[in-house]
């Protein structure tokens, strides 16, 4: 079992991989987002690569549970993900997975640059731990 956890942006993916048998999240890239075409494109390279059987994506509730505009967004994206590769989508709650993985960066004394270049691949990692340490209780 591999799942692709993604963290769904206007201006990047950041993009999780879990091991072989289903325990852990490693964060392995950030797509910096140009066009749907090259998104997907590269979304598909990735599944491919770790030979995928799910996609995980953030949904970004508020913090009442209610969906807003980007949660919106990003289920917009879902149905063009969906069209393009033949992958199931299963939708995860992201709230305060950000916050959660600006709060270790800002422990690991990471410069704000560095923070910003991996903020998504570490939220995208949150997103996917969070999924797979559901499925083992």
């Amino acid at each position: 079992m591999r799942v692709i956890g993604l963290d769904v942006g206007d201006r990047t993916i950041g993009v999780a991989v879990s091991d072989p048998l289903g325990y852990t999240a490693q964060g392995i890239t950030t797509i910096r987002r140009k066009s749907i075409e090259n998104d997907l494109a590269e979304l598909k390279d990735i599944c491919d690569k770790y030979n995928a059987d799910t996609l995980l994506v953030g949904l970004p509730k508020n913090m009442n549970g209610t969906l807003g505009p980007q949660s919106e967004k990003v289920m917009e994206f879902c149905e063009i993900v969906k069209e393009k590769i033949a992958l199931p989508i299963k939708m995860w709650d992201e709230r305060l997975t950000t916050v959660a993985a600006h709060r270790i960066m800002l422990e690991a004394d990471l410069s704000r640059a560095k923070r910003k270049k991996i903020v998504d691949k570490i939220a995208a990692t949150f997103i996917l731990q969070g999924y797979l340490d559901s499925l083992s209780k």
